[in-house]
C-alpha cells in the first residue's frame, strides 16, 4: 500500500514538475561574469562564479558511500550554522544496482572504467522521486571537512511513508537556534531543539492535508522564513497555492494566494524570503516562472518574470535577494527592484555544475553550500583567492546562542 500511494504521489509530482525541472539549454552570459582572460571563449559564462570548482569528494561522510551497497538519496536542503556545523536534509539512502551501469560520457564524467563519483545523478537518473529511498540518516550534520558530527536517526521514522525532508533552516532571530525541517510529502513542518533531542512543535497534521482555505492543515509545504518578532511565513506549496502567516507561537494568522497566473496567484510557490523590517515578502512562483513581491500582509507589489526559483534568501545587508534557479541551474542575485546583479552556473554533473539546486546556504567564511535534488549531491563552493567579497553569497547572521545555567 505504501509503495502504491507513493507511486501515485511521485507520478503527480513528476507531472507538475516536468516543465520546471527539465534539463535546460544553454543560456547567454549574465551580468557579473568573469573577464575573457579567466574564462574560455563562447559557452554560457561562469560555471562557479566567484568560487573555486568544488572538491568532488566533499563531504567525506558520503564518499564513496554512507554504507556498503547504498548511496545517499536526493538532497532536499542544506543549512550552514557555522563553517564547522552544516546541516543536511537528506532524503534517505538508495540501494545501488547489483551491477553498476557504465557512467555516461555525455555528462563528462568518464566511461565504463571511470570511478563512480558517489552520487545518484551519475547513473543518469533523477534522485528525487524514484526509486523509493530507505529513510536512514535523514538529518545529518558535518564539519567543514565534511566529516560526520551527528546523525539524528531518532527522527528517521517521522519521514517514513514520504520521500524525506524538503528543506532545513535556523531562524536568524532565534537565540535558542531551533532547527526547522519542512516535509512536503507528509504535509508538516517540524521544529526541533538545537541538539536534536526534542521535537518541540509540529505545524500541520502529520500525514494529513487540507485545502487552500484550511489553516489547520498544510498540503505539501515547501519553505519558511521569519519576521524579527519570531512570526514566520510558510510557502504551501506543491498542492496548495498560498502563503500562510503564523505568529511566533505557531498560530496561523492569515493566508493569501490561489491557483492561477494573475497577481497574487501561484502555480507552485516554492521559496520565501522576508526583508529585515518585514515590509517585503519575496516569493518564488516556480510554476509561473516568476518572483512575486508582497508586503508583510500579502498585498501584491510587483513581479519579476523569467526565473523558476527553488530557494530564495535575503543577503546579509538586506539589499539583495539570492535565488537558486532550477530553470537554468544557476545562482542569481537580484537587487531589491528585481534587476539581475550577477548570475552564474550551468546544468551538469561535473563538479561545480548542478542538476536541480534545491536549497543554498552560506557560512561566515564565505563558503557556499548547494543541495541538489536530482543529482543527489551536496557541494561546497570555496571563494576564489582575491575575489571581490561583494560577489559572494552572504547570509543574514544568526543571533548569538543563548547560554543556559543550572
Amino acid at each position: 500500500m505504501r509503495r502504491l500511494l507513493l507511486s501515485l504521489l511521485v507520478a503527480s509530482s513528476l507531472a507538475v514538475g516536468s516543465l520546471a525541472c527539465s534539463s535546460p539549454s544553454a543560456s547567454p552570459p549574465q551580468a557579473g561574469g568573469a573577464s575573457a582572460s579567466s574564462e574560455p571563449k563562447g559557452g554560457v559564462g561562469e560555471i562557479a562564479g566567484p568560487y573555486q570548482v568544488p572538491d568532488p569528494k566533499w563531504p567525506q561522510w558520503a564518499h564513496p558511500y554512507p554504507k556498503p551497497g547504498y548511496i545517499w538519496g536526493s538532497q532536499g536542503g542544506v543549512f550552514a550554522e557555522s563553517p564547522n556545523r552544516i546541516y543536511f536534509a537528506n532524503r534517505g539512502e538508495l540501494k545501488l544496482p547489483e551491477k553498476m551501469p557504465p557512467l555516461l560520457p555525455a555528462y563528462g564524467i568518464g566511461g565504463a572504467n571511470a570511478e563512480f563519483p558517489g552520487f545518484w545523478g551519475a547513473l543518469g537518473y533523477q534522485a528525487a522521486n524514484e526509486p523509493i529511498a530507505n529513510m536512514a540518516n535523514v538529518i545529518t550534520i558535518v564539519d567543514g571537512n565534511g566529516k560526520l558530527i551527528e546523525s539524528w536517526n531518532q527522527w528517521d521514522k517521522l519521514f517514513e511513508f514520504g520521500r524525506g525532508p524538503h528543506s532545513i533552516y535556523i531562524s536568524p532571530y532565534d537565540p535558542e537556534r531551533h532547527v526547522w525541517v519542512v516535509d512536503d510529502f507528509r504535509h508538516a513542518v517540524f521544529k526541533f531543539s538545537h541538539d536534536g533531542k526534542k521535537l518541540v512543535q509540529t505545524l500541520g497534521v502529520l500525514g494529513e492535508w487540507g485545502d487552500n482555505e484550511d489553516l489547520t492543515h498544510l498540503h505539501r509545504p515547501t519553505s519558511i522564513d521569519w519576521f524579527k518578532d519570531g512570526g514566520f511565513i510558510v510557502s504551501d506549496g506543491y498542492s496548495n497555492t498560498r502563503m500562510v502567516k503564523f505568529d511566533a507561537t505557531g498560530k496561523p494568522l492569515m493566508k493569501w494566494g490561489s491557483r492561477g497566473k494573475g497577481p497574487g496567484q501561484f502555480n507552485g510557490p516554492h521559496g520565501v524570503a522576508i526583508s529585515a523590517n518585514g515590509d517585503r515578502v519575496y516569493t518564488s512562483d516556480r510554476g509561473n516562472a516568476r518572483m512575486q513581491v508582497f508586503d508583510g500582509n500579502g498585498t501584491f507589489i510587483e513581479e519579476w518574470p523569467g526565473i523558476r526559483g527553488n530557494h530564495v534568501m535575503m543577503s546579509a545587508d538586506d539589499q539583495h535577494v539570492w535565488v537558486a534557479d532550477i530553470g537554468d541551474d544557476r545562482m542569481v542575485e537580484f537587487d531589491l527592484n528585481g534587476h539581475v546583479v550577477q548570475a552564474w552556473g550551468q546544468y551538469g554533473l561535473k563538479p561545480g555544475y548542478t542538476w536541480c539546486p534545491h536549497q543554498i546556504s552560506a557560512d561566515s567564511d564565505g563558503n557556499l553550500y548547494v543541495a541538489e535534488c536530482f543529482n543527489g549531491r551536496q557541494q561546497k563552493f570555496v571563494p576564489r583567492p582575491g575575489v571581490d567579497p561583494a560577489r559572494l553569497v552572504r547570509p543574514r547572521p544568526l543571533m548569538p546562542m543563548a547560554t543556559t545555567t543550572n
